[in-house]
């Protein structure tokens, strides 16, 4: 789950470097979309082997896995990336990592 913080970390930042003040509006929008798994976790179609979550405002997916009926957060990526880069990112990550 702390690799899930640093890819919202990484997209924070890119959008801040966009334009002041989109990186924080970036973070609150990915925390809002996680926040929708207290209802919605595991209705999502899998990609890469694990349910995928695509945020309302940014091209980003939220990759997650539900055990025990909670919701592990464990990516948070770039959906405009290679494919091949995203299975890799997505497919190797665990809620026990």
């Amino acid at each position: 789950m702390e690799e899930a913080v640093e890819d919202m970390i990484i997209g924070q930042s890119f959008y801040e470097s966009q334009q002041n003040g989109i990186g924080q509006y970036f973070w609150d929008q990915i925390v809002a979309d996680v926040e929708t798994l207290f209802v919605c976790a595991g209705v999502h179609q899998l990609h890469y082997g694990l349910p995928r979550l695509l945020s309302e405002r940014f091209p980003y997916a939220i990759y997650y896995e539900v055990v025990d009926e909670v919701a592990y957060v464990l990516a948070v990526l770039p959906v405009r990336r290679d494919p091949a880069w995203l299975r890799m990112k997505a497919a190797g990550r665990s809620h026990d990592d």
